[in-house]
């Protein structure tokens, strides 16, 4: 089976490369929401990051990756105490899915042949540890939305159906893409993802022969290409590792706190999830950067990632959200 296309090696797409690289460093960040056109490397985004990281340890056997044999849940069979390092996982949840499929049900086969009643574990118990990635979010149906949200929040599954009552763990960075021609998302989802990008295709000439080129010698000639870019996403991994350690060591005075509150507030944003995502990804982008302080640079950077979605619409305001983030970024912590 091919490795997944090099992170390092998709051309431009800075805003949505940097969105993945904060949430793999913070995952508390919420998620990232790409919205943009076909064709512009979503997919392959977030394929790319999850090959990218270390692998996650996990016990041999667990149906939700647990880390530790005391973690993975009382209803698991066979599962031992060895453990093991696995890939990050991916999981896709297809649009059509069933809420039987997302949360796990009755295992039929074992009610049938054996007359006992198991749980077979769904997406949300591969996903645990990893990333959920749901192309066309904004055409997700509605039940489907109302359980990512109940899930988002608690980090847990629960089914309570046909005599089983079932809780597992399940916290993953859920990764939604889609297009806005063909419909907007929910509100309450759309507060869910920690960051928003908005993506179009490549207007430069060279960057698009470069997207050009790039394909064609990964379809082609696909082991000299993961060789030539397998430095880069190593270098690139190991800064991840060692920003994820930076995070704790991080100082944050009262007057960076002072900044991101009048920030939120001069927005008008809903709530308190936008000021507590701006800080944290305002971190984890510091200790990419390998600094030891939170200054308003950092913020001024990733303010438009983690706000640019939570803005109320103004008719008045043709120039779009990102634009008015800017814009009040500039007024308040300077250009």
């Amino acid at each position: 089976m091919k490795q997944p296309f090099p992170f390092s090696a998709i051309v431009g797409q800075d805003d949505m490369k940097t969105a993945m690289i904060l949430t793999a460093i913070d995952p508390s960040i919420g998620g990232v929401l790409v919205f943009g056109d076909r064709g512009t490397g979503k997919s392959t985004a977030v394929r790319a990051l999850a090959a990218l990281l270390p692998p996650i340890h996990a016990v041999r056997g667990c149906p939700v990756n647990s880390a530790k044999p005391d973690d993975c849940p009382d209803w698991a069979e066979g599962v031992g105490t060895a453990t093991h390092d696995i890939p990050t996982p991916v999981v896709d949840l297809p649009l059509g899915a069933s809420e039987d499929r997302v949360t796990g049900a009755l295992d039929i086969e074992k009610a049938l042949t054996r007359g006992e009643k198991a749980f077979q574990p769904g997406l949300l118990a591969a996903a645990n540890r990893g990333y959920l990635y749901i192309d066309e979010v904004n055409l997700l149906e509605d039940h489907i939305v109302d359980l990512l949200l109940d899930v988002a929040q608690s980090g847990e599954n629960v089914v309570e159906r046909e005599g089983l009552s079932i809780r597992h763990a399940a916290r993953f960075v859920l990764v939604g893409s889609g297009n806005p021609e063909e419909g907007e998302l929910r509100p309450q989802l759309l507060d869910r993802f920690g960051l928003s990008v908005d993506v179009a295709s490549p207007t430069d000439i060279e960057a698009r022969i470069d997207v050009i080129k790039r394909r064609d010698a990964y379809e082609t000639d696909h082991s000299a290409f993961m060789l030539r870019w397998q430095a880069e996403d190593a270098a690139l991994r190991d800064r991840i590792v060692t920003a994820r350690t930076a995070l704790t060591k991080l100082k944050t005075d009262d007057t960076v706190l002072r900044d991101i509150a009048e920030l939120c507030l001069k927005l008008g944003s809903d709530g308190l999830r936008g000021e507590l995502v701006l800080l944290r990804a305002a971190r984890a982008f510091a200790a990419f950067r390998d600094d030891t302080a939170l200054t308003r640079k950092h913020i001024r950077a990733v303010a438009p990632l983690a706000l640019r979605h939570r803005l109320r619409r103004d008719p008045l305001d043709d120039a779009g959200s990102g634009a008015r983030v800017t814009r009040t970024v500039e007024d308040i912590l300077g250009a």
